[in-house]
């Protein structure tokens, strides 16, 4: 497997994102926009030069925590440590850029995600509540 991280694009990231089954509507480019600025970090896994996964964050708070807002892998691409490569260039960027934590908002029906984060040493720090068990969000930080 010859996997590169390299600093990707708002259209490379949707690309991808479009393809992740687990997304129900993928945020368009007005999203991507709006959101991103100077602060933001757009990451893009390939294997043999095809994006295979995305990472996105950017300084959403305002408080020394960097927001990891969107990424995900393709699901033929799971399991081989894709994700795991883009948590940890994103980690030792924000850590280089004076960052103290690393936050992310998931859904519990997300447990994949959950589960991926608190091997990672995410703590779940707080949680908004819907009708719908599944679409509770969960909070998570992780102090860097």
């Amino acid at each position: 497997m010859d996997l590169h991280i390299i600093s990707g694009d708002i259209q490379g990231a949707i690309a991808v994102s479009n393809q992740i089954p687990e997304f129900d509507s993928p945020y368009n480019l007005d999203e991507y926009e709006r959101r991103l600025d100077d602060s933001s970090l757009i990451l893009t896994a390939e294997i043999d030069e095809k994006p295979v996964g995305f990472k996105v964050g950017y300084d959403r708070f305002k408080d020394g925590s960097f927001y990891s807002w969107m990424g995900g892998v393709l699901p033929e691409h799971r399991h081989r440590g894709v994700a795991s490569v883009l948590a940890d260039h994103q980690e030792e960027w924000a850590n280089e850029n004076g960052y103290s934590s690393i936050k992310l908002k998931t859904r519990n029906k997300h447990e994949a995600m959950i589960a991926f984060a608190i091997g990672r040493g995410f703590d779940i720090t707080d949680s908004e509540p819907n009708e719908d068990i599944g679409e509770i969000r969960i909070w998570m930080e992780k102090i860097l």
